[in-house]
């Protein structure tokens, strides 16, 4: 691909996953990262200048004819403003989750991607997983037969403070928004029912917030599949993430990803390097894998793998959740 023909790209956010998204877009050979855009001026300074980049404001991405698509990774509040000014500029849309947190202007955004006619994919990195990818094409080749039992396990090192608590959305629509997805990609079917229950044990300052730390979380498709979801927002030994799937003929398993495979045998014990220490770490590839997807599906017209659609239904589904812990009952699903 020459020079010409990359494709130019603003960044806006220059926080942790917009560091880690501008890496990506620098070392990618059909993009090229144009502008960083950032309320905080010194971080989108320091990322652009160290991809060659320059600061622009919002306008002045938008107005120019010369970029292609923007990659969204800003706090969560600005999202769905940015989704519809780039839709309504015709720029093509990477999005990090959430779309939003209110399902009716995720919906909103949605129409406005259609009416457009713009791609528009949400960042659900965790489809991108290597591991976690392998093991849904060998689910889709039939190894174990028909998906019937779906669990998963995701959990955080160590919560976060109560100021970002306070505009997360709750533990639902922040952090198991991601296993919603995975719950629909893995059983390929949606949801009839959900059930969600949860509290803070040991951590009296999260429930000062009106939001839990440890969740569980169970889902019925229609055609009786089960998936259940244990999350803790503080998990002493390190990141926690990991899935398996029962099947009529066997059972499938995705587990951690370490910094090395080393096992150490003693007369002690039998060692390991606990699993990374953070989302950065742990899905390293898959937020260089689902870019490199982005930008491929822009060049070829192909559809992306993770839509504005499935963002909007893993938000629906975390909005149930969230209903269902609050009712304390078990919620049926409009499909």
């Amino acid at each position: 691909m020459t020079e010409k023909e990359r494709i130019e790209v603003a960044m806006f956010g220059a926080g942790r996953i917009g560091t880690i998204h501008a890496g990506n877009l620098a070392r990618h050979p059909g993009a090229r990262l144009r502008y960083v855009v950032d309320v905080h001026q010194p971080a989108a300074e320091a990322l652009a200048i160290k991809h060659g980049a320059q600061v622009a404001s919002v306008e002045k991405v938008l107005a120019d004819p010369a970029i292609g698509a923007v990659v969204i990774g800003s706090s969560t509040n600005t999202h769905a403003d940015l989704i519809l000014r780039a839709a309504a500029a015709g720029k093509a849309i990477f999005c990090e989750k959430p779309v939003d947190l209110d399902v009716e202007r995720a919906r909103a955004c949605a129409a406005a991607v259609n009416k457009a006619g713009v791609t528009c994919m949400i960042g659900f990195q965790r489809r991108f997983d290597p591991t976690f990818a392998a093991l849904k094409q060998r689910l889709d080749a039939g190894e174990i037969g028909k998906a019937e039992v779906l669990i998963v396990t995701s959990r955080d090192p160590a919560p976060p403070p109560a100021s970002y608590i306070a505009s997360s959305g709750g533990v639902f629509k922040d952090m198991l928004i991601h296993d919603f997805d995975i719950f629909r990609w893995i059983l390929g079917g949606e949801a009839v029912s959900v059930h969600a229950t949860g509290g803070s044990p040991g951590l009296p300052e999260m429930a000062a917030t009106g939001d839990i730390s440890h969740a569980a979380v169970t889902l019925r498709t229609r055609d009786g599949a089960l998936c259940q979801i244990n999350t803790s927002r503080r998990a002493a030994y390190g990141y926690d993430q990991r899935f398996e799937v029962l099947g009529s003929k066997g059972l499938l398993q995705a587990g951690n990803v370490r910094p090395t495979e080393v096992v150490a045998w003693s007369e002690q014990a039998i060692s390991c390097d606990k699993p990374e220490a953070f989302f950065l770490e742990r899905y390293r590839a898959a937020y260089a894998l689902e870019i490199e997807h982005f930008f491929d599906a822009l060049v070829k017209g192909t559809p992306v793998r993770t839509t504005i659609e499935d963002g909007i239904k893993a938000l629906e589904l975390a909005e149930l959740a969230t209903r269902s812990w609050r009712e304390g009952k078990a919620l049926e699903c409009a499909i």
